[in-house]
């Protein structure tokens, strides 16, 4: 006999009336009425072609067939009943592993914070995070959530904000500004050495202003480039040259004098970081508990 939806409930009510030889009773287990596990019982006799319940008015007792069923598959069921019970375990308490692509920024700023404390809160949720710049697939790729810049994210996926939007400033070292002075317009970036990065598509990223006519960007030769804004924060930080990024990013070597923002009246700002994940799918509890500790400690606001 196959397997099927309808033997596999069959098999639960026959269980039922073995364990309590009582058709009423197995029918208050199971929610149905003593004629709904009757009948239940009859179709599945039918189908296997062998009686499996003697009843009588006083009583309901196993035949040699029954016997042998309920011996065979009473472990099975209560193994599944077992494991359908730690599924609802996992859903309530967060737990397992979750695999997280987010952009090298968002890491350092947003999810260096929020993971630390989601680890405090729930020990038994693993993360398995991969930083970079370059735009996946995370569906194809295996990942349960993406982080990205708001104006990246795929069109058909779910996206939580988790940042404010962001401010988008260039900045150098004081020995940088005083040997080869401080720019006053985007236009005069052509004379000086600028730090580029270089994007996914291995085109190197054009800084962006905002002017009394509106946002513009302006192409820069990079004296030196590099894939993520830590490298060229560090070659900033040591008089390498000018680089463009996150004000959020560059905030704590402001304020100890290591880095200066110049062209502030150009600044520009942008969307901010957004965690976004397939809506075809079932959000893993671990995620769910993620994007709660996220919405509630907002490290960027």
């Amino acid at each position: 006999m196959l397997v099927t939806r309808t033997n596999l409930n069959d098999l639960a009510y026959f269980l039922a009336i073995a364990r309590h030889r009582n058709l009423r009773r197995a029918g208050l287990e199971l929610g149905v009425s003593a004629s709904a596990v009757s009948h239940a019982l009859k179709s599945f006799e039918e189908r296997a072609g062998v009686r499996l319940i003697n009843r009588t008015n006083r009583s309901v007792t196993l035949t040699s067939a029954g016997k042998a069923l309920e011996k065979s598959v009473s472990g099975s069921f209560a193994d599944l009943g077992a494991a359908l019970d730690n599924l609802d375990q996992l859903r309530a308490t967060p737990g397992g592993k979750i695999r997280i692509n987010a952009v090298i920024d968002a890491v350092t700023l947003v999810l260096g914070p929020v993971l630390a404390e989601l680890s405090c809160r729930h020990p038994d949720i693993e993360v398995d995070l991969v930083s970079s710049n370059r735009i996946v697939d995370v569906v194809g790729e295996g990942f349960d959530a993406g982080v990205r810049y708001g104006g990246t994210v795929p069109e058909d996926m779910i996206a939580q904000r988790l940042s404010a939007d962001l401010r988008w400033v260039v900045a150098a070292s004081p020995g940088y500004l005083e040997k080869h002075g401080t720019p006053t317009h985007p236009n005069e970036l052509k004379q000086h050495r600028c730090l580029g990065v270089r994007l996914g598509d291995d085109s190197i990223y054009r800084w962006e202003f905002e002017g009394p006519d509106g946002d513009f960007d302006v192409s820069i030769k990079s004296a030196m480039t590099a894939d993520d804004s830590r490298s060229t924060l560090a070659m900033a930080l040591n008089g390498g040259g000018l680089t463009f990024g996150l004000e959020a990013l560059f905030a704590k070597h402001v304020a100890d004098g290591s880095l200066r923002l110049v062209l502030t009246e150009w600044a520009t700002t942008g969307p901010g970081f957004y965690l976004y994940y397939s809506g075809r799918r079932q959000v893993p509890a671990g995620l769910r508990a993620l994007l709660a500790v996220a919405g509630e400690i907002k490290p960027l606001g």
